[in-house]
């Protein structure tokens, strides 16, 4: 063999070695006492089954029977808070024993909180189911032809409708709504794009802030004082309920849409910026209908809150009767007042006051949920599309 050959040998030798040193074992130890028989007891320990579907709603609806039965031998009956509260109770201990046993404890720890945090959910949707079902029960019965085309005039017992009442709401509210909105876009408007927290966003931000909390009554009690000193004391029309819903429903605009302008990426506007576009056609063209369905949705919360207002409408508007469709001239009538004066002063009998205190408020619901219907219908429509 030449010193070549031996050269070669030893160097496929040292191959082989670092080779066998890299390559990763493909058998493991055996044996009762080995590291693999270990490991594998461990994952064994570690594995946990699943708690089906049929076992969860076996488990709810045995919890939902036991509180039944437990509100019954506590005197409650079919109270549906304490029904809740019990089934809740007996549901979340169900659950996180069954699933501690079968899926171990940190699945029963979610599911605890899963339960917990449903049943705060269902406490708080209490309240306003029982709202809604209790004023369609009662509101149904006078929810005919009659209460949407008669006014009180000439009415004391039965009969009747509010139709003077619908007509002061609509009207008052959208006078309201044609100064708020637009003063409120604006002054949001300023804020985010050109305030720059300079001393007059500042000041304009603490009279907002202040306006939001303000009680009801007080900006009926300014609209009154401010319209007194021009047509006299006594002074009743739907101009001045405008005016005091107007103080009202500014500060909820203004604060909802500066949010949801603030919400807009400073990337949109850089491009614009870019593109040579001014600000002021920026902002109409990229931020607003960026925030359109935020904004769409503050001015129905604004709307939803000044259209059941009683207390400013009570001082600045009054309550009549007949048809006053003038904001400008005389008292005008409102639902709210309507439902308020329907309840307070009945007559006799008073069950027709009350059903159509009752079909007054149902309508209130109404007018309400169409808002949002067609908040949500703008933000679906003019909302930016993303898509391709």
């Amino acid at each position: 063999m030449t010193d070549t050959d031996r050269t070669e040998t030893t160097m496929n030798r040292d191959t082989d070695a670092k080779t066998a040193t890299r390559r990763p074992s493909m058998t493991r130890p055996t044996g009762g006492n080995g590291a693999g028989d270990g490991q594998g007891k461990q994952g064994q320990g570690m594995a946990h089954g699943t708690l089906s579907l049929n076992a969860r709603r076996g488990i709810i609806a045995g919890a939902v029977l036991a509180g039944v039965t437990l509100s019954f031998l506590f005197g409650w009956g079919l109270n549906p808070v304490g029904l809740v509260a019990l089934s809740a109770i007996i549901y979340c201990i169900a659950i996180y024993a069954a699933s501690r046993s079968i899926e171990g404890p940190r699945h029963a720890v979610d599911r605890l909180v899963t339960g917990v945090v449903t049943t705060m959910f269902a406490l708080a949707l209490l309240p306003l189911v029982s709202v809604v079902i209790e004023v369609i029960q009662q509101g149904y019965k006078r929810f005919d032809v009659d209460f949407f085309t008669m006014s009180m005039r000439g009415i004391i017992g039965e009969g009747g409708g509010a139709y003077h009442a619908i007509m002061g709401t609509l009207i008052i509210t959208a006078l309201a709504a044609v100064v708020s909105i637009p003063v409120g876009i604006l002054a949001a408007i300023y804020l985010v794009e050109y305030g720059k927290k300079n001393r007059l966003s500042r000041a304009l931000t603490f009279f907002v802030d202040v306006m939001t909390g303000i009680p009801s009554i007080v900006a009926g009690l300014f609209a009154y004082a401010l319209f007194v000193l021009v047509f006299g004391p006594g002074a009743r029309a739907g101009i001045i309920g405008a005016t005091a819903l107007t103080v009202l429903m500014i500060p909820t605009v203004v604060r909802s849409t500066e949010e949801m302008l603030r919400i807009v990426p400073n990337e949109l506007r850089e491009a614009s910026y870019a593109l040579g576009v001014p600000k002021w056609l920026t902002i109409v063209k990229v931020v607003i209908p960026t925030a359109l369905a935020g904004i769409a949705t503050g001015v129905t919360l604004a709307i939803a809150r000044v259209i059941g207002e009683t207390a400013p409408l009570l001082v600045t508007v009054g309550i009549t009767t007949g048809v006053n469709l003038n904001p400008f001239s005389g008292r005008m009538a409102t639902l709210p007042v309507f439902a308020y004066y329907q309840y307070k002063v009945p007559g006799i009998p008073p069950e027709p006051f009350l059903e159509r205190a009752w079909t007054a408020a149902l309508v209130l619901i109404l007018i309400v949920m169409t808002l949002n219907i067609v908040a949500r219908l703008i933000s679906k429509f003019f909302a930016p599309k993303t898509g391709r």
